[in-house]
Parts: structure tokens; sequence; C-alpha cells
């Protein structure tokens, strides 16, 4: 059970009347950037996903560095 034609025009109708056709152009236009912008952070979400999953591919700078004593005592000397 879908949405049948008559619900459409229905619902496109009532749209119209409350908002007038004058600002029914820049809603749809709204509407249209908003599914764009969703469909764009899943494709994002996606990528994310596998770069996650395929340790492979995440490069030597990416990867979490080496704990040396040096880098930590060196941060301590220079404190107050």
């Amino acid at each position: 059970m879908g949405i049948g034609v008559w619900q459409l025009v229905l619902i496109l109708l009532i749209v119209v009347v409350i908002f007038g056709l004058g600002k029914f152009p820049k809603m749809a236009g709204d509407v249209a950037k908003g599914i764009k912008n969703f469909k764009s952070g899943m494709k994002d979400g996606a990528e994310e996903a596998t770069k996650e999953e395929d340790p492979a591919s995440i490069s030597k700078d990416e990867a979490a560095p080496e704990a040396s004593g040096d880098s930590v005592s060196s941060e301590k000397k220079d404190a107050p």
C-alpha cells in the first residue's frame, strides 16, 4: 500500500494553500538541496566505513605513532 496519485495531489494542494505559490519553488529547491546533502553525507559515511574496515588502506602518517619515552620526557621538561 503506497501513496497513490490522488493522495499526492491532495498533499500538494494543501501545501500550496498553506504556503502560497510564491514560496513553493523556494521550498522545493530547499528540499532538493537537503536531499542532495543527505545523499552526499551517506556516501561519505560509507566511504569512511570501508576505509576503517581495511587496515591496509591506512597510511603510515594516519597510523598511531609508537609511544617513545623521549617525546614525553621532553614535554615534561618544558612544562613549569
